[in-house]
């Protein structure tokens, strides 16, 4: 939100007041509370008349400090509220010299001149990062007599801010004026689904505004050299998160508001839906089932949209006994002929017309106005309500709705909607309106996730996931909402998703093809390969199937041969999930997150890296032309073989075969032995691509089992001519693929060696556990 008028004025009717300088000070062992004025004090009477703010400073965890500037205290305390994870034996330092006073927190350091003007810098590695100068602190009220309690963190020279959830405008978001609000807007508009109050930034450091409701930023656009941030209230309380990598950050940031949880290795496997209002039965679903099967097109999740129930009733989780009259019996035999998941389509909405809206209603399981009416609007579902799950009698009826579908055989939920949440009402437990907005989702998710996993076990809860604010990284996957079906829609989700990975968010998905209207044989076999280069891939659209035929044989033939590439990439990417569940770094990674060093990789929202070693550059364009970077090194074409020095942009054109799919230079890379599923032992048999190692250079590659009970290392050392690999804990046999190379294997050696396309394949029999291979050419 914006308060001023240019440089000098205030807009019309606004009041803004910010803090001038420090008047007194109180200190303890590991924090301190400043107390500023609104003006320069020089005499007793200026203390009159005259709002003091109270600024209060702590670290809650290493790295971070949490800074809390305060108006009128007396506000009624109304959640909701983030569940934030401090570290308990973590403890900052707080340091006086003069008038100069210091918290530190590991690197981070927060300094505060008591006898200057007004200024917070937070500073790191002896320089500072950002700082809160004159206007810095404050609050605004505004013609309607509205308080909003704002703070603006300068911006350096080069200085770009990514994040604040899924967005769809630019990635660069300087010049953005942005408003934490959740809204049901596609991936067209301003509006987002997911909306985090986190941004970080290229100089080191990020901020995460600890607010549930709506916060307004201005990005360099009010005042072109600040991010500025405000609340309606009377309380704004933030933290700086040092880094000082990309990573670094996301670490910290993520260990604060929840991991993300591990999804289940047969989630990553192609899922296939019915389309969101298709017409179809029981005889539909085994049509596309046996089309896939038929065309050698693996599957792993068959998803049920919409019109699994009657319609008007949405949602009462009940199958509509006219196209699904023996629902139990039809899953059983998608899963035993098939070996299929399925989903199914869920929102929190109660129609009026399903029976469950009477029970509800008559156990007060829906969010009512003021008056005692329940809210209800056709938006929707005609005179749909809508549950309120801060009643735990009203998450524990709806949750046992989902019960007795996990017990027909449903394994995981697409929980839609979640955005489009009433202000005007009353909320059971008394929470704020305004602040129930957005964190109404992190309700509504935590719900469905807790009954999987108690159904499924611990790692085995997946949901597809629309809407999300800070913290719903914790119930994993989200896909990117309603897309169109073209070329620039499919670009605008990729800045969406690379956003929201930014954001702390480890996993992501789209609609393969894109959602509305129905996409051309060449988007839709564009769109395929992004989405199998994806963290998760769903094939989904609204009024038109998508399955691949429907297109061209060679939409077919794409289908198949990345669906098989990305299940011999399941040793790689199931490890850079484990780093996501870890340590918050998403799947699917901006480049500027994995070269932060890099200037020409700060601004790339076109291409990405897929886990730490793959670049992928989905081609946008009908006729094939991709441009796209490459940073410093020698990289790998991973279909073609090809060898390509960076750094440098390119021009190429490709075939639907075929996109920029590059390995990065030093790495090895587990290609799995199996095509078939997602879910194998991916040890057995697994082929390592060592791709160009520096002399010297010795690389760790960790192949985690799916059920994670074991675990097979491979240490790869380069040494002149020589490559030597030790294996641990590998089940079966397995080769080495070194990428525009000949070799031989040592003498004596029981490995064999023979020639591909892609360089020299050595084989390794079972039970041998090191082998030196000798380099005759390149690599």
């Amino acid at each position: 939100m914006k308060f001023t008028d240019g440089y000098w004025l205030m807009r019309d009717g606004v009041r803004a007041s910010y803090a001038a300088e420090v008047a007194d000070v109180h200190v303890t062992d590991d924090r301190f509370t400043l107390y500023a004025p609104v003006r320069h004090v020089t005499e007793r009477g200026h203390t009159l008349n005259s709002p003091l703010l109270t600024v209060e400073c702590w670290s809650p965890a290493d790295g971070v400090i949490g800074v809390r500037a305060t108006h009128h205290a007396g506000s009624a305390e109304r959640g909701p509220d983030f569940a934030l994870r401090t570290d308990a034996a973590h403890t900052a330092e707080v340091t006086r010299d003069g008038a100069l006073l210091q918290l530190t927190a590991g690197e981070l350091s927060l300094r505060v001149d008591t006898s200057a003007p007004w200024r917070l810098d937070f500073t790191a590695g002896g320089r500072v990062l950002t700082s809160a100068e004159a206007r810095g602190t404050g609050f605004a009220v505004t013609g309607d007599g509205a308080h909003h309690s704002l703070a603006s963190l300068s911006l350096g020279v080069g200085e770009l801010v990514y994040g604040l959830g899924e967005r769809f405008t630019p990635f660069v978001k300087n010049g953005q004026s942005v408003d934490i609000w959740q809204a049901d807007g596609g991936t067209a508009s301003e509006q987002a689904y997911k909306n985090v109050p986190f941004h970080l930034t290229n100089r080191g450091y990020g901020v995460f505004v600890n607010h549930p409701g709506k916060v307004s930023y201005e990005i360099g656009s009010e005042a072109v050299g600040r991010v500025q941030f405000s609340v309606e209230d009377q309380t704004l309380e933030y933290y700086v998160v040092h880094g000082p990598t990309p990573k670094e950050i996301l670490d910290r940031y993520t260990a604060l508001t929840g991991r993300p949880a591990l999804p289940p290795a047969w989630s990553f496997g192609l899922w296939l839906s019915t389309s969101f209002t298709t017409s179809y039965d029981e005889e539909t679903v085994n049509r596309f089932v046996r089309g896939m099967a038929e065309r050698d097109i693996p599957l792993g999740v068959f998803h049920f949209d919409c019109f699994w129930m009657r319609e008007y009733q949405w949602c009462d989780f009940v199958w509509d006994p006219d196209v699904f009259p023996d629902p139990e019996g039809m899953l059983r035999r998608l899963k035993e002929e098939h070996d299929l998941r399925v989903s199914v389509w869920i929102n929190p909405y109660i129609a009026q017309k399903s029976p469950l809206f009477a029970e509800a209603r008559r156990h007060g399981y829906l969010v009512r106005r003021a008056n005692g009416d329940v809210w209800q609007w056709d938006l929707w579902q005609a005179g749909m309500a809508l549950v309120d799950f801060t009643n735990p009698n009203a998450r524990q009826w709806y949750a046992d709705k989902l019960r007795v579908l996990t017990e027909q055989g449903v394994d995981c939920f697409k929980t839609d909607f979640g955005e489009r949440i009433p202000t005007d009402v009353v909320w059971h437990d008394g929470s704020d309106p305004e602040r129930m907005h957005n964190y109404y989702t992190q309700l509504y998710n935590q719900t469905v996730f807790d009954v999987l996993t108690e159904a499924r076990g611990e790692g085995e809860a997946v949901l597809f996931a629309r809407s999300a604010t800070a913290g719903g990284q914790q119930f994993p996957v989200h896909w990117g909402g309603d897309c169109e079906s073209h070329f620039g829609a499919m670009a605008e989700s990729l800045r969406g998703g690379l956003s929201l990975g930014l954001s702390g968010f480890g996993f992501w998905s789209h609609d393969i093809g894109g959602f509305e209207g129905t996409p051309t044989p060449e988007v839709f076999k564009r769109w395929v390969q992004f989405g199998l280069l994806s963290s998760h891939s769903r094939l989904h659209g609204s009024k038109s199937y998508r399955v691949p035929w429907d297109y061209d044989e060679e939409a077919v033939a794409v289908t198949r041969d990345f669906t098989r590439l990305k299940h011999r990439l399941m040793p790689y990417l199931f490890r850079a999930a484990r780093q996501a569940a870890d340590s918050g770094t998403p799947v699917m990674r901006a480049m500027v997150l994995e070269f932060p060093d890099d200037p020409a990789c700060h601004t790339l929202d076109r291409q990405y890296m897929l886990g730490d070693d793959l670049l992928v550059a989905p081609v946008f364009s009908a006729d094939g032309e991709v441009d796209y970077y490459v940073p410093a090194g020698t990289w790998t074409h991973v279909l073609s073989g090809e060898r390509i020095e960076g750094p440098g942009w390119r021009r190429e054109r490709y075939g639907f075969d075929s996109l920029p799919l590059l390995a990065r230079p030093g790495s090895v890379i587990p290609f799995g032995a199996s095509d078939d599923s997602a879910v194998y032992d991916w040890a057995d048999g697994v082929t390592l691509r060592v791709h160009a190692p520096a002399d010297g250079a010795t690389t760790v590659t960790r192949i985690p089992s799916a059920d994670g009970s074991a675990e097979a290392v491979f240490r790869t050392r380069r040494e002149g001519d020589v490559i030597d690999i030790e294996a641990e804990g590998v089940p079966g046999g397995w080769h080495i693929l070194l990428t525009g190379a000949r070799a031989q294997p040592d003498a004596g050696s029981p490995a064999s060696a023979t020639t591909t396309e892609l360089g020299t394949l050595v084989s390794v029999p079972s039970g041998t556990h090191s082998i030196s291979v000798h380099l005759t050419d390149g690599c």
